[in-house]
């Protein structure tokens, strides 16, 4: 088999040893030829220091501030298209396949938290990596994971955007890299487990950032929601779909208790989130022999999955076999290119890259 490069018989570059540490020796002027030999003796003179350029051998004992260095750097991946082609296993023709890693490089997460259709899904998804993908991302996919993550609280500190998405983000991971790195250690994480630990000292202190939020009250000289009829206000609450936030609202003034804790409410979330098979399953009734809806609601929530929704999503192509966000596009080959598409939820993402 022909040699595409250059021969791994041939002796290599020449070095020498300073004071300094090891230099590599080079050249002014031409290159030589291959027929002209090169004289060692002579370039290795004390007199002739002027010929050698560069220091090409990091020291040992600056290794460690290197790879901090490195770690710390902004680095971002910019990528003309932003699709990806998924291949999850190889052929006979192609011996390639797509990584989460790559996904995740090339998909602009970066620029989707900006949009606040995409802040909820990119959120949920960068969890569902803290749980259990972590490890398998490579080092630049973990450095691109972070950065991103860093403008996932930045953006909710600046903006008090859904707090509550990001506390539980950064418990699961703070959970996660806690256990690599004290129970694991070096053998499952791609890097310094120095490195780690700092990453993770950074993640209790946005923790504590995000613990700490205090969201101002708003001024307004308009309309407000109490000013709002009692049916409109009802309405309103209907179109929740967590029932966090119908909590949430009943706490924030003793006016709006007593709607959000309304059976028809908390029925209709029921029927959002779950289905008629398992009402009959759990089925919970009070002292007065009817559903209690509400604590209906937060049985089936244990046992079974709630429908997720969120404003935008990663689309799928069946023709192309690409995943990209469908205001970007792709280049697709089919006749109705809408018919092939699929949205993609933050789990069928996951198990899109899954061996």
């Amino acid at each position: 088999m022909p040699f595409l490069g250059k021969d791994w018989r041939s002796p290599g570059w020449s070095w020498t040893k300073t004071e300094h540490g090891w230099k590599r020796i080079f050249l002014y002027g031409h290159e030589l030829d291959d027929n002209r030999e090169i004289d060692l003796k002579g370039l290795c003179n004390d007199n002739n220091e002027n010929l050698f350029v560069g220091d090409v051998c990091e020291l040992a004992t600056t290794k460690r501030k290197k790879d901090l260095d490195n770690n710390n750097t902004k680095s971002q991946f910019i990528f003309v298209d932003k699709w990806i082609c998924v291949h999850n296993r190889s052929t006979k023709e192609r011996h390639v396949y797509s990584t989460l890693g790559e996904a995740l490089n090339r998909l602009d997460f970066s620029s989707a938290i900006q949009d606040l259709r995409r802040f909820n899904y990119v959120a949920k998804l960068f969890q569902l990596i803290a749980r259990s993908q972590l490890t398998s991302l490579s080092g630049a996919a973990q450095k691109n994971y972070f950065n991103i993550l860093e403008k996932i609280v930045r953006k909710v500190l600046d903006d008090h955007y859904n707090p509550r998405l990001v506390k539980d983000l950064l418990q699961d991971l703070s959970l996660t890299l806690h256990n690599l790195t004290i129970h694991f250690g070096r053998c499952v994480l791609v890097g310094n487990v120095n490195i780690w630990l700092c990453r993770l000292e950074t993640i209790h202190k946005w923790k504590q950032q995000v613990n700490n939020l205090q969201i101002p009250e708003q001024m307004c000289d308009g309309m407000t929601f109490n000013d709002l009829p009692l049916h409109m206000q009802n309405k309103i609450l209907c179109e929740l779909s967590d029932a966090y936030d119908i909590i949430n609202v009943g706490q924030a003034m003793p006016a709006l208790h007593s709607l959000s804790e309304d059976r028809i409410l908390w029925r209709k979330l029921c029927h959002f989130h779950f289905s008629d098979k398992q009402f009959c399953r759990d089925l919970v009734l009070s002292n007065s022999e009817k559903v209690d809806w509400k604590l209906m609601f937060f049985t089936l929530k244990k046992h079974y999955p709630m429908k997720e929704q969120y404003g935008d999503t990663l689309h799928f192509c069946k023709n192309c076999n690409i995943l990209f966000w469908k205001d970007c596009g792709h280049p697709c080959t089919a006749n109705d290119p809408d018919s092939c598409l699929i949205p993609i939820s933050p789990q069928h993402f996951i198990d899109l890259f899954k061996s």
